[in-house]
């Protein structure tokens, strides 16, 4: 099935055995991809399940569920500061590739950006688009913009880490095999200049466990790369045994 197109769907949209197309999905799969009536593609919901559907003028028809394993054994939660510009965007769809289950965009005292309304929206879509390219099954969710302590005290994970580039911390790959303990996982991740000390003490008061990426400084779009390529593959490291 790789060499299928996928997109998402609502599950309102199914009914009946079919899935009722909408006009930009219409546009999308006969317009962009030059798809015919009776060509066969993937839809997924983004809660995970697929379906093998074939088009069928405004409808598509759902032919059989198909099985996906490519999710990670637990949810990851990655809390990130807002970096400058849209530098957001590519960690949006870099953690989708990833595999995190949930972003949660954070004012820190450091972040300069204040977005707008339309942002959500923006990294909702390059979510959705990143999920179908790396063949996720879900589609993570990302919050609305919080402060910094809203993120940290709405935090249910058992195992949490704030990635600090200074200090004498140990390094995230090192306490990896606490991982394996069965329990969600949340990743804070700084703003350019780092964390405050005052961001940081609450951190910890509140279960945080500092960590380092390591000894040299990280732009804060490649910090949540690094930090979720660690965590992701000693996950998939111990489901694999």
């Amino acid at each position: 099935m790789a060499q299928l197109q996928r997109i998402a769907i609502a599950p309102s949209q199914i009914a009946n055995g079919q899935i009722t197309l909408t006009c930009g999905q219409q546009h999308y799969l006969y317009r962009v991809l030059r798809l015919q009536s009776g060509d066969r593609f993937i839809a997924m919901d983004g809660m995970g399940q697929w379906w093998l559907a074939q088009l069928k003028d405004t409808v598509a028809v759902i032919i059989q569920s198909l099985s996906v394993a490519t999710e990670l054994p637990t949810n990851i939660t990655l809390i990130a500061a807002l970096p400058k510009g849209n530098a957001f965007d590519e960690v949006v769809r870099c953690s989708t590739e990833l595999g995190v289950t949930c972003i949660a965009p954070v004012l820190s005292d450091r972040t300069l950006l204040k977005p707008s309304p339309q942002k959500l929206q923006r990294w909702q879509r390059i979510a959705q688009e990143a999920a179908e390219q790396s063949e996720r099954a879900c589609i993570p969710t990302i919050l609305p913009p919080a402060t910094f302590n809203h993120a940290i005290l709405n935090t249910t994970a058992t195992h949490r880490y704030l990635c600090e580039s200074r200090g004498n911390h140990p390094h995230l790959q090192n306490i990896t095999p606490e991982i394996s303990v069965p329990g969600e996982i949340a990743i804070a991740i700084g703003p350019e200049g780092g964390w405050t000390a005052a961001e940081i003490e609450f951190a910890i008061a509140n279960g945080f466990q500092c960590v380092s990426l390591g000894k040299r400084i990280l732009r804060a779009v490649t910090a949540p790369i690094v930090a979720l390529s660690i965590v992701t593959a000693a996950l998939e490291s111990v489901a694999a045994n």
